[in-house]
């Protein structure tokens, strides 16, 4: 697992993958060559009666809360707390050009695309800081994951309200178009149609340098000359292969969240996997919101 997500590589409860050894239910950690003379509670199932034998297979299993264990169910609740934040605080900036335009009419919009900007901005170094502080915290943090869920939805908030403002429907479009690609993967990775393979994460790291240093050449040329290279024709390839990239790193992310639970890691490391595809979902959200704008943009 560690060799999809970056994030994993400083977690060594994830670098021995299966061979993680967390304390089982019942059974207390293993810290010294005492622990395996006896327990100190003296269970024995030769000394145990047939009533409390009995008892004691008819308790329920124990659940991840029980053994300290990540399951599925815990990296579910992780993901939709994490995205949720996201769409709750980007709804409510993205919306405010709207609303303090039918309070105070054209004067009101401006004001609201003011703070829409200023939560773009807010939210893009909010949301690189914490982004750091997740990649690089030895330890996950739900704190820090529900921190940069808070700047990005202020980022995408901000960015869809201007966006909105120019064309009016984009920001519903780039989320349908979203969860349309999301549930998609989704379907076929649970089909196991979709899978990663040594070969395609090397291609797909490749490709992602790649992409960034276009984007780094591409702010250059931004400042330098005001105009930007992802326009046109351009634009729609370079968008449409970040679209794929952005869907492959979904399958990682899947992947991710099925390799940790059968690994039996820490259920703090929900968090981690949730701030993960968090971040592919906020990539491919903006790739298509800028696809449909360049579209729009040519009607």
């Amino acid at each position: 697992m560690a060799r999809h997500n970056i994030v994993f590589g400083r977690d060594q409860a994830v670098q021995g993958g299966s061979s993680y050894n967390a304390p089982r239910f019942g059974q207390a950690a293993q810290t010294g060559p005492a622990q395996n003379t006896q327990w100190s509670s003296g269970f024995d199932q030769t000394q145990q009666s047939p009533e409390n034998l009995e008892a004691m297979y008819a308790r329920p299993a124990a659940t991840g809360y029980d053994t300290g264990r990540m399951t599925i169910k815990d990296a579910l609740n992780a993901i939709t707390a994490t995205l949720g934040i996201i769409v709750v605080v980007g709804f409510v900036i993205a919306m405010m050009p709207f609303a303090l335009s039918l309070v105070a009419g054209p004067s009101g919009a401006q004001l609201g695309l003011v703070v829409a900007g200023g939560a773009t901005l807010i939210g893009v170094i909010g949301g690189l800081v914490m982004s750091l502080v997740n990649i690089f915290k030895k330890q996950p943090s739900p704190a820090a994951v529900i921190g940069y869920a808070v700047f990005e939805g202020l980022f995408l908030g901000g960015l869809s309200g201007s966006m909105e403002y120019i064309y009016p429907g984009i920001a519903l479009q780039a989320v349908v178009g979203t969860l349309a690609v999301a549930g998609t993967v989704l379907v076929f990775f649970r089909m196991g149609v979709l899978r990663t393979s040594p070969r395609l994460n090397k291609i797909f790291f490749v490709a992602l340098i790649a992409y960034m240093i276009f984007g780094l050449v591409n702010i250059g040329y931004l400042l330098m000359t005001g105009t930007s290279l992802r326009e046109g024709m351009i634009g729609l390839i370079i968008g449409g292969l970040a679209v794929v990239m952005a869907s492959y790193s979904l399958v990682m992310d899947f992947e991710d969240v099925q390799h940790a639970a059968e690994a039996g890691v820490p259920q703090k490391y929900a968090w981690r996997l949730a701030f993960g595809l968090a971040v592919t979902m906020v990539w491919l959200y903006v790739e298509i919101l800028r696809i449909l704008s360049i579209l729009r943009g040519n009607d």
